[in-house]
């Protein structure tokens, strides 16, 4: 017993002291229970002599995997409390939570997923009760009146028709299989960009899928270029990768690159990435490592993940885990030592996703709009990329949350990205006299 326990004590040390002696490197991605439930579940059913090696070596593990584990999470579990009508039309009262009480439009989502209710401004706000009633501004595929749950989303629509805007299902032929994808023409002959013969490919993020950049189209539309919503590896519509898991975009850019042939292929002269969240990752390895680089005129990002392990490094503060185990599941990432644990294919590689230290080879135009209290992917790198390269522009929005910089600000949003990208294609290309 005696010499178990000088065992336990030196794994502990040891793995406590490799853990310090990680590089700082800084930054991740975006689920938020995960690493309360890394700690509660590595620690079950462990012996007390072997708690504390086998706690930090487990969370650890856990916390690498569920960072690249893809998350498919359709969970109804918002009570809807009630469903009112008056002379306006329906409200519908739901509890409070950090993300019911945040002004704007949304889609409450239910019935399995196969219906959906655009919810907008709060008409009633009951603390005491803990419930907040939103005016109900229309209803796609099911009878809200009867259902007791939902799920609350940025994506208010299904599809970009249910949208109003015509679309055409495409496939694109990926590395991994053939994959899902949406084409959306502009139909505006008055847009500025409308004879530039430009196309914008939209790039979901982490835990979204397609659906996400349909909130674009408008911009797009008004600017007059076509647009294509797309999926890739492991989101749940395209096939799976090698290993099933994501490469937080040193991996999936490779299928956004097949989409940038697609829209050259079929008439597109100039293409302009759109990404949210990890989509920003994945679209700025596109510009960074596609052979196809020089046909992106721009990046347009909201909430972007510019470092991941920043991310990372952000959400385990705020839930109080240990600096140790951050740092040994952010080595366990990115080195071949800990692709058993991981299962990814190949390490990652951290450095080439952090743009805070690559600030400098980025030399794409790049439109980063991101509100300063994302809870999920901090916003000062944004900042910081911006003020150290000057192809960067950042627009700060406020009280948005993660991703739902439209959803609380659309005018102001689209207004930002009118500007900016009329103003990209009133420059000159590099090498071209104005």
């Amino acid at each position: 017993m005696k010499a178990e326990l000088r065992r336990t004590r030196k794994r502990t040390t040891d793995a406590i002291r490799l853990a310090q002696r990680l590089p700082d490197w800084q930054r991740e991605p975006e689920p938020t229970p995960w690493i309360r439930a890394a700690l509660l579940g590595a620690g079950a059913g462990l012996t007390v002599g072997t708690a504390l090696a086998g706690l930090m070596s487990s969370a650890s593990a856990y916390l690498a995997r569920v960072v690249v584990t893809p998350v498919h999470d359709e969970t109804e579990d918002l009570e809807v409390l009630a469903v009112i009508e008056d002379t306006e039309g329906l409200q519908v009262i739901l509890p409070v939570t950090a993300d019911t009480v945040v002004e704007g439009t949304y889609g409450l989502h239910f019935d399995r997923g196969t219906a959906v209710a655009r919810i907008g401004g709060i008409t009633a706000l009951e603390p005491k009760h803990g419930t907040v009633t939103r005016r109900v501004l229309g209803v796609d595929g099911g009878d809200l009146r009867k259902t007791r749950s939902a799920s609350i989303s940025s994506a208010l629509y299904r599809s970009p028709a249910e949208a109003g805007f015509p679309c055409t299902d495409v496939m694109l032929g990926l590395p991994v299989g053939d994959a899902p994808a949406w084409y959306v023409p502009h139909r505006n002959p008055d847009g500025p960009l409308a004879d530039k013969k430009v196309w914008a490919i939209m790039v979901h993020g982490r835990t979204g899928t397609r659906v996400e950049g349909i909130k674009a189209l408008s911009a797009a539309s008004k600017l007059g270029i076509d647009s294509l919503l797309v999926s890739y590896r492991n989101d749940g519509e395209a096939p799976a990768g090698p290993d099933g898991l994501y490469g937080l975009g040193g991996t999936e850019w490779e299928d956004v690159e097949v989409a940038v042939q697609y829209a050259l292929d079929h008439g597109a002269e100039d293409v302009i990435l759109f990404g949210w969240s990890m989509g920003g990752a994945v679209a700025l390895q596109v510009a960074d490592r596609s052979r196809l680089t020089p046909r992106v005129r721009g990046l347009v990002l909201t909430g972007p993940v510019i470092d991941w392990i920043d991310v990372l490094s952000h959400q385990a503060r705020e839930r109080r885990v240990p600096e140790p185990v951050g740092r040994f599941a952010q080595w366990l990432l990115a080195n071949e030592a800990g692709r058993k644990v991981t299962g990814l294919a190949a390490p990652l590689d951290l450095k080439a996703l952090n743009w805070i230290a690559r600030a400098d080879q980025l030399h794409t135009r790049s439109l980063l709009l991101h509100s300063v209290d994302d809870e999920v992917v901090p916003y000062q790198p944004s900042h910081e990329l911006a003020e150290r390269n000057g192809l960067v522009s950042f627009v700060p929005f406020h009280r948005a949350r993660h991703v739902k910089e439209w959803n609380c600000h659309p005018e102001r949003w689209e207004s930002a990205v009118y500007e900016w990208v009329t103003e990209l294609f009133s420059e000159p290309l590099p090498g071209e006299s104005s």
